[in-house]
């Protein structure tokens, strides 16, 4: 669990809350139904046709990545390529063909398969490249729902705004109806600019964070690979891992 961003969402909107209360109002004032329907369905319908269900869902899958956080493996993982290139060199690449099988992740074991194939270690790292790169088009696709929520939410916040206040102005010879009015008008670009800026822009930002260290892992993971493939030398790799843990 990552309770920075626990933390980060508990202070943000009970700042605003401790201080609507400091400033004499009540938190039962910000709870409007309606117009938590026109921001919120509203924002998820202009995203969804902007990028698609699929990516949508995905993006929302991904808010897992916001509060826990992965484990450091490095070592284990530098060890690991080391004792490969070490067997390697003694009884050579098909002798690896065990480990293949008992790799969890999709990545490695791609790699470590072309290398016991005998693939050019030059087209083993290009087959990895592409992996990488088509791996960082496909997440940042899936977060952009989030860039673009938080660039919705205020506007369709504005537009609940303009829709309480019609309300308002229809019903301008019934006193009882203008309060619920003039609170949705007002709620609702609370919800717009509060939600695109305390939620949506900060998540999607996160997921970015994380997208970049994933890359950033597997290009080191490409690197051990191909430093395997072309046969150095297995202190020479586990220096060559060590770069990306500074």
């Amino acid at each position: 669990m990552d309770w920075g961003s626990i933390v980060g969402i508990v202070l943000g909107l009970g700042g605003i809350l401790v201080g609507q209360l400091l400033e004499g109002g009540s938190v039962k004032s910000l709870i409007q139904p309606a117009a938590f329907v026109i921001v919120v369905i509203g924002t998820i319908g202009a995203v969804i046709l902007q990028s698609g269900l699929q990516n949508f869902l995905k993006g929302i899958i991904m808010v897992r990545h916001v509060f826990t956080r992965r484990d450091d493996d490095f070592e284990e993982q530098r060890k690991r390529i080391i004792g490969w290139a070490f067997q390697a060199r003694r009884e050579g690449f098909l002798a690896l063909d065990k480990f293949v099988n008992d790799i969890e992740e999709t990545f490695l074991q791609q790699g470590l398969r072309l290398v016991v194939d005998g693939v050019d270690p030059e087209k083993i790292r290009d087959f990895l490249n592409i992996e990488i790169e088509e791996y960082e088009t496909r997440e940042r696709l899936a977060i952009k729902i989030w860039e673009a929520a938080g660039g919705y939410a205020p506007t369709i916040g504005i537009l609940g705004a303009v829709l309480g206040l019609i309300h308002v102005m229809k019903n301008l010879s019934d006193p009882s109806a203008l309060g619920s009015g003039i609170a949705v008008a007002f709620v609702a670009t609370i919800y717009g600019v509060g939600f695109a800026n305390l939620v949506f822009l900060p998540v999607g930002n996160r997921l970015k964070e994380h997208v970049a260290k994933e890359v950033r892992r597997r290009e080191m993971l490409l690197e051990a690979i191909y430093g395997l493939a072309i046969g150095e030398n297995p202190r020479m790799i586990g220096e060559r891992l060590l770069i990306f843990s500074r």
